[in-house]
């Protein structure tokens, strides 16, 4: 179970606060719940009822839903700032998606009663929810068209500049977020062994380093080139 601290959520990275008028502020802290996920949690599960949002405060998440028994396939990765349970229209619908924690994350959970009045006075924050799921669109789209066009190095190539972008790199240039083989399939729509062999291809011609889960982009032309056709 997570733990909860109404105490330790900031008000300064999450689309909420910084859409609503400085007058909901007290209101956002009397509703809101603070959860504490350890690595490896999920924070809601698919086809269970989601009753609100959760904002990421800190820490890494991946979206993930099953297409087949045993397999899973990984919608996107979110991270401080993002939103999560917007899929889940209407209060008490059921997920059409998972939400899994890739290391220790912190989110803030507020109901879609008091979202629902959040709404009706305060304009910008409807806007900007109608921006999120517009740009999310454009990207499932893009993907679905990736997926269906592009060959399995391409799609593996993009998957490591994806982690990348959002995930940031460490001191080292390696990508902060250790992410399983298994994972980088799920995202590239593809195999754990195709993305085995890739990487030690990749590895021994120099265009990238891995130490255990960690991978580091070291030729980001080359790699880049193998993307075709190219989505960057």
């Amino acid at each position: 179970m997570p733990r909860e601290n109404p105490d330790s959520c900031g008000f300064d990275k999450c689309i909420l606060c910084r859409s609503c008028d400085a007058a909901w502020a007290e209101a956002i802290a009397q509703n809101r719940k603070v959860f504490h996920y350890e690595k490896g949690q999920p924070i809601f599960t698919e086809g269970k009822a989601i009753h609100g949002l959760y904002f990421i405060y800190n820490g890494a998440v991946k979206i993930h839903q099953r297409w087949a028994p045993g397999n899973e396939f990984i919608l996107r990765f979110a991270v401080a700032g993002d939103v999560l349970g917007h899929r889940a229209q209407g209060a008490g619908s059921a997920s059409p998606v998972s939400a899994t924690t890739l290391e220790r994350t912190t989110v803030c959970y507020l109901d879609h009663a008091f979202l629902e009045a959040v709404s009706n006075a305060n304009p910008l924050f409807v806007r900007m929810m109608m921006q999120l799921y517009a740009t999310e669109l454009q990207k499932a789209e893009k993907r679905m068209r990736a997926l269906a066009t592009m060959p399995v190095k391409s799609r593996v190539a993009e998957a490591l500049f994806v982690l990348r972008h959002v995930f940031g790199e460490d001191a080292e240039g390696y990508c902060r977020i250790p992410v399983t083989r298994i994972d980088i399939a799920s995202y590239a729509g593809t195999t754990y062994e195709a993305v085995f062999r890739l990487l030690i291809a990749w590895t021994r011609e120099g265009l990238v380093t891995t130490a255990g889960k960690k991978i580091r982009i070291d030729e980001k032309e080359k790699l880049t080139a193998l993307i075709q056709p190219s989505t960057l």
